[in-house]
């Protein structure tokens, strides 16, 4: 066993001491992995045990107006970013075809490993989003996919700024910057109120922008396993890899969220087919019809799954006769935020269709 430990730690200190970049080793975190997994595995417990059990006894907070400064901040901060990125090399230096890392102490290059530590640190400001689910008590927005994401990017952009910080994968982080821009300014605009959602009309897009972002990750990295490029095979592969299970995860998320035409049409017929009828449902005897352009909400159970900040109109209410309303596909229940089930199962109890109650 002394011999094990000793060969594993021999192993531990010529990785890190011997193989890593030298010209990161004094950059706040980067002595060792230990305080990035750390926090990583902390991130994970307090998102799914800790932070909930917290709230559980609390009233949520209204934190509209700290969204809106928090979402400001992070949209600034990532067309930084992504400002950097573009000067340290994707501007007209960097190949999107092979770019090895440029391990020299020009200026260029030690501009990509600073823009580099900041989009890793970028990942601890991320955990915010969760934390800010947490306090206003939407657990619910808390899901595998959204632990997933947040808790693993610290600890794979700490391995790359260790190891290569810059070249070919880089173009990971240029992209996701750039997405970070779009979703982070729609999530400002959406919690400043329900006068702004005519602005954020291509919420549905960004879903689908996300996929087809993770979807030109994973072409940019595999291509390398067809063509002799001087980068790190397997930082290739993983980050590669990153892109092929967010892709999947994201997409079923899509599919869980966003229902074919068809599936909304059947629903709507099996509200009418039940005796729904007049423009008014009788589930409780508080439902009633809205029109198409009356607003949005998302899908109830799940709803926002996948997304990394809690999209807010989607939670707008109209006072009716001093009841607060929900609404979903231009049906609404008083009271009560819909849900997939209760939306495709219009017979569902009136347990099942109060699972969240408007605050």
């Amino acid at each position: 066993m002394d011999i094990i430990l000793h060969d594993a730690r021999d192993w531990y200190n010529d990785l890190f001491d011997n193989k890593s970049d030298p010209r990161v080793n004094n950059f706040f975190l980067m002595s060792s992995p230990l305080p990035t997994l750390g926090m990583c595995i902390f991130y994970a417990y307090f998102s799914k045990s800790l932070g909930p059990q917290l709230m559980a006894k609390r009233k949520p907070m209204e934190l509209r107006s700290v969204l809106v400064i928090y979402n400001a901040i992070q949209t600034i901060f990532s067309a930084w970013i992504f400002y950097e990125y573009l000067m340290s090399g994707w501007w007209g230096h960097y190949s999107l075809k092979c770019q090895p890392v440029d391990y020299s102490n020009s200026p260029l290059a030690m501009r990509m490993v600073n823009i580099c530590w900041w989009y890793y640190i970028s990942k601890f400001t991320e955990f915010f989003d969760t934390l800010f689910f947490i306090l206003r008590k939407k657990n619910e927005h808390v899901s595998t996919l959204h632990v997933i994401h947040h808790g693993c990017m610290p600890f794979s952009v700490w391995m790359g700024l260790k190891f290569a910080p810059g070249g070919h994968s880089t173009f990971f982080a240029l992209l996701n910057s750039f997405v970070h821009i779009v979703m982070y300014f729609y999530y400002m605009v959406a919690a400043m109120g329900p006068n702004y959602k005519k602005y954020i009309w291509w919420k549905k897009y960004l879903t689908t922008f996300q996929m087809v972002q993770f979807v030109a990750i994973f072409t940019h990295q595999f291509q390398l396993l067809f063509r002799e490029c001087d980068y790190p095979k397997g930082f290739m592969v993983w980050i590669g890899l990153h892109g092929v299970m967010f892709l999947f995860l994201f997409s079923d998320f899509y599919k869980a969220k966003y229902l074919s035409v068809q599936r909304r049409r059947q629903a709507k017929q099996a509200v009418k087919v039940n005796g729904h009828s007049n423009g008014r449902l009788q589930a409780n005897g508080n439902a009633k019809h809205l029109s198409s352009g009356d607003g949005p909400l998302s899908n109830g159970n799940g709803s926002n799954k996948g997304a990394c900040m809690p999209v807010l109109e989607d939670e707008f209410v109209k006072e009716s006769n001093g009841h607060a309303t929900a609404f979903e596909d231009g049906y609404f229940k008083e009271g009560v935020l819909s849900s997939n089930d209760a939306i495709l199962n219009p017979d569902s109890s009136s347990s099942s269709l109060h699972q969240r109650k408007v605050k």
